[in-house]
């Protein structure tokens, strides 16, 4: 069941706790006690936009609905906590739609490889059509899905040996990619040697050398501390991603309707304010990343897209996804990519 944007009602309250997982305690028991886990540090925008809303839940309540959010990947990587999410062990999760693609295939379609020029266009499509299109997968999945999605960011290429600068450096290239089909593909399209990776390894894997690099969003790159482990960051724009706020659909039906009315609005309210979140972080994230040591290059994303086209990787994939949703990632966009 989508959560339309009729239901939301913004609200907001402050503060975020520096504990292993953030949970305000209510006076009383409360008579719902469900969890959400991301895999994002507790820093980072979406887990103080989430203890936000944590508190106007309890509030908007009455004390009834008791959030405990668990950051960090501490109820285990993503592919473990999306088989939680289902069996009812965690009741909500924050999940890339390109990573709920193991389960949902269309989920991941606003992944394509340059298919997003820009932030105008990432919102007037997942706010519209395509969105909407994304939703309707997941619930035939069987999982409910928040209206709003998200920001996670353009993602960027880092590396430890050498910038990235044209399609030719991504040969043989070792680049760590999340567990997904797409990444894969889109990495192999380019001749690099991809390895999925789930995001709670990824430090150690760049550390002990068993990737030369990885791709992600720079705000994901500051509050993991990549620069540790990385050199080189080339600002790719290769691919668009966010998060879905994905429910459980047995644990939802079980609240009442005024207490899916304070999580749903509270929760669109707070993607609303992070995606504002990310925008401010963006406008100062590579002068804070050059300070610690990223060495950043630009990159033609023409050339790349080409390289793509080349391979056959857009036709490939708009077989996979199928005409009908291949149309509206097409529309949503205002050009052909296959």
């Amino acid at each position: 069941m989508t959560i339309t944007r009729r239901t939301i009602m913004l609200g907001a309250a402050a503060g975020a706790l520096a504990t292993p997982f953030i949970r305000v305690r209510p006076a009383m028991a409360a008579e719902f006690s469900y969890k959400v886990a991301n895999n994002q540090p507790l820093d980072h925008p979406s887990n103080v936009r989430l203890a936000e809303a944590q508190k106007a839940i309890l509030e908007a309540t009455g004390g009834r609905f008791d959030l405990q959010i668990f950051p960090s990947n501490q109820l285990g990587a993503d592919t473990d906590v999306l088989g939680q999410l289902r069996s009812g062990g965690v009741e909500f999760f924050q999940l890339s739609p390109i990573i709920l693609s193991t389960l949902v295939p269309n989920a991941s379609i606003n992944g394509v490889g340059f298919a997003f020029p820009d932030y105008d266009t990432v919102w007037k499509a997942m706010d519209g059509e395509l969105g909407a299109y994304e939703r309707g997968q997941i619930e035939g999945a069987g999982l409910v899905v928040m209206e709003k999605i998200w920001d996670n960011g353009f993602r960027q290429i880092t590396s430890s040996t050498k910038p990235i600068t044209a399609p030719a450096d991504l040969e043989g290239f070792k680049i760590r990619v999340p567990v997904s089909p797409l990444w894969t593909s889109l990495f192999t399209a380019f001749g690099s040697a991809p390895a999925s990776i789930n995001f709670a390894e990824v430090y150690t894997a760049l550390q002990t050398g068993i990737v030369d690099g990885q791709e992600n969003p720079l705000a994901i790159m500051k509050v993991a501390k990549l620069w540790e482990v990385q050199k080189y960051c080339s600002m790719t724009n290769h691919m668009w991603d966010g998060f879905w706020m994905l429910g459980n659909r047995r644990a939802w039906a079980a609240l009442p309707e005024d207490i899916q009315a304070a999580v749903a609005d509270n929760f669109n309210a707070a993607a609303l304010k992070q995606r504002e979140d990310i925008a401010a972080m963006n406008a100062t994230l590579k002068t804070d990343l050059e300070a610690q040591g990223f060495v950043f290059n630009d990159a033609d994303p023409k050339a790349f897209e080409d390289k793509l086209r080349e391979a056959g990787f857009y036709a490939e994939w708009k077989k996979t996804y199928g005409d009908e949703a291949w149309a509206i990632l097409e529309a949503a966009i205002g050009r052909q990519l296959a």
